[in-house]
């Protein structure tokens, strides 16, 4: 394989079609590496510019000359470095959420609904980030706990369920336990406890600034 595609990696095509249109749409779905079904980095660079150029050039071995890009949660990043990196071939990124700051100036006027939405963020950074910190500071640490013990990653996984969801403290009136124990499976049987972690010692500090 080539130099970007140094790990093996993994995606899935969807069909679909434009509800506009009416013409047939392809959706490529990778999995990050070290997630999910994609090889392990067996040595460190794999940050989201590396990962973004990796993703360009499944693209382009694919056959598609221009194509957009849509992100969450990491690929929010790695998407909006896609569109950076490789503007002659992205017709548009789309990001949930947008990496939009509030602007300084506009702090003294902001709605009801704006200032509970950075009270909840300022809260989640107090009491919802030492995973984050873990993960971006001493990755391998907490990683051998991740793929060697089940009651650790679960204990890791689930909290964040638990947290990030509006359950109201009841974590399976809006997720089964099944839906719960596949996301856990994706993690445990392919052994990627540690090596997701590490995406964030590679590249939680780029994102930040």
């Amino acid at each position: 394989m080539g130099r970007a595609l140094a790990v093996e990696l993994r995606f899935r095509r969807v069909n679909g079609e434009n509800l506009r249109t009416k013409r047939p749409v392809l959706g490529v779905c990778p999995s990050l590496p070290g997630y999910g079904f994609s090889d392990k980095p067996a040595a460190p660079g794999w940050g989201i510019e590396r990962i973004s150029d990796a993703w360009c050039e499944l693209m382009a071995r694919l056959g598609y000359r221009r194509f957009g890009a849509q992100g969450s949660d990491w690929g929010t990043s790695i998407a909006t470095s896609i569109g950076q990196r490789q503007p002659d071939r992205v017709v548009g990124i789309h990001l949930m959420p947008p990496l939009a700051p509030p602007d300084p100036a506009t702090l003294d006027d902001l709605t009801g609904a704006e200032r509970a939405a950075l009270a909840t963020l300022r809260e989640a950074d107090e009491w919802g980030s030492g995973y984050s910190a873990q993960q971006s500071t001493r990755p391998q640490t907490v990683g051998y706990g991740l793929v060697d013990s089940p009651a650790a990653l679960c204990a890791w996984i689930v909290e964040k369920f638990w947290s990030w969801t509006d359950s109201g403290g009841d974590l399976h009136r809006v997720i089964t336990r099944d839906e719960l124990l596949g996301n856990l499976m994706l993690y445990w049987l392919p052994g990627t406890g540690a090596s997701s972690a590490r995406l964030y010692w590679e590249s939680l500090r780029q994102v930040n600034e």
